[in-house]
């Protein structure tokens, strides 16, 4: 095991294997997370999945409004990283300089592309070919601080957020260990960002998870793909609120056939729904309340003719 000493800030699902790696080869000697909050359709209040995880590795858990409020405790551990990943705040000046290698932040995203809350949704619903993972020197700014290290990593065909962030979790734990090496052997330089180049990621509003059947299919199939299979992009079918998890270009048309959201026909696999391009065959769905079904399936317990429509609201 390494000698570094580790403060471990982080929140979501994407936060977990790299804190499980972490936590193998170094002293983690704190996870840091956001406090607990109501969550899911019930609102339960229930624990964060950093918690959950570090609760089953043995590892000692805070949970402050602010860092200020546990400032004693960080400067007593005298860590010599502070490891954030998607912690879900800005962190103070004092913070960023007490460790002795700095904050080192894992990014899922090709910095200086796609800074902020929702990079993997921003880079799928924008049609990106690749993606990455990337380590920086946290800053005062927003994911603007000097690049460590990088790597990128092929979108493909068949990826949705569900894929991916497991996907860019795992390589970017593995990114993760090799900075923290190459910190302690004094072997990596720090380069400057191309804030010129600079894009934004904003946290994606509920209103975007409706499915815009005007637009392209191209860019329908990237909606579909950007919240699946949680929190769904959905439609509307005979006042049913339907979720939208599975989709693929049925037919690729010169001139589109019927109205955008119009479904043309019904198949064994599916359904086939007009866009404002090509026609789509949806393969995967959830009605409300329902679990997650394959559009077969749905078919077979809902009557569904050609020429009804799939409404955005």
């Amino acid at each position: 095991m390494s000698d570094l000493r580790l403060v471990f800030m982080g929140t979501p699902d994407f936060a977990t294997e790299p804190l499980a790696r972490l936590s193998r080869s170094h002293h983690v000697e704190l996870v840091v997370t956001q406090p607990d909050r109501p969550r899911g359709r019930h609102l339960r209040v229930s624990p964060t999945p950093v918690k959950i995880r570090a609760a089953e590795l043995g590892l000692r858990v805070r949970q402050p409004a602010k860092p200020a409020d546990i400032r004693e405790e960080l400067a007593g551990i005298s860590p010599d990283a502070v490891v954030v990943v998607a912690y879900g705040k800005i962190l103070p000046k004092w913070l960023l300089d007490l460790p002795r290698y700095g904050c080192v932040n894992l990014h899922p995203s090709l910095l200086p592309k796609y800074r902020g809350a929702a990079p993997i949704q921003r880079a799928i619903l924008a049609g990106e070919k690749e993606m990455g993972v990337t380590t920086i020197l946290l800053g005062e700014g927003i994911d603007d601080g000097p690049i460590l290290l990088q790597k990128q990593i092929p979108i493909q065909p068949g990826d949705n957020l569900g894929t991916l962030i497991p996907k860019l979790a795992q390589e970017g734990a593995d990114l993760l260990l090799q900075t923290l090496d190459l910190l302690d052997k004094g072997q990596i330089t720090p380069r400057p960002q191309d804030h010129g180049k600079a894009t934004y990621a904003d946290k994606l509003g509920k209103e975007e998870q409706a499915v815009d059947w005007t637009e392209r299919a191209e860019a329908v199939i990237n909606r579909i793909k950007a919240f699946a299979p949680s929190p769904g992009a959905h439609s509307r079918l005979k006042g049913l609120r339907l979720k939208i998890l599975g989709a693929e270009i049925f037919l690729e048309e010169r001139e589109p056939k019927g109205q955008p959201g119009e479904i043309l026909e019904t198949r064994q696999g599916g359904f086939v729904v007009a866009t404002g391009t090509s026609s789509l065959l949806i393969t995967e769905v959830q009605p409300e309340g329902k679990r997650r079904m394959d559009a077969g399936a749905f078919l077979r317990g809902h009557h569904i003719e050609p020429g009804e429509k799939l409404l955005a609201k």
